[in-house]
């Protein structure tokens, strides 16, 4: 199994396609338009098949903060349900200490060895 520090270095931030890369990109949402905070990106595999999940922090113009949570193929976001296994939670965990708003929020925090 990866080393925590092994497993934070797999999850990035940004990715070529469609979804917003950077900070302050607007999206729209269907509450409104809609500015990215922060983006978390997963990458994963199942045999040959690569993709990548995303957690997204955006904001809203009246300052309502959304989480928005997509899988991506070849850079482009799909719609469909995302499924993350025990290890990618682990990843997006370690990933999220380099990503304050979106832990806030998500309420998720690295776990430490006792």
């Amino acid at each position: 199994m990866a080393s925590t520090a092994t497993r934070k270095s797999k999850a990035s931030v940004g990715a070529s396609g469609t979804t917003p890369e950077k900070r302050g990109a607007k999206v729209a949402t269907p509450w409104g338009p809609a500015s990215l905070v922060e983006r978390l990106t997963i990458p994963q595999r199942a045999g040959e098949r690569r993709f990548a999940s995303v957690v997204e922090l955006l904001e809203t113009e009246k300052g309502e903060r959304l989480v928005r949570v997509a899988y991506t193929t070849d850079g482009t976001a799909r719609r469909g349900p995302v499924t993350l296994r025990p290890r990618d939670l682990e990843t997006l965990r370690a990933a999220l200490a380099e990503h304050p708003a979106l832990q806030e929020v998500l309420r998720l925090e690295l776990q430490t060895d006792s």
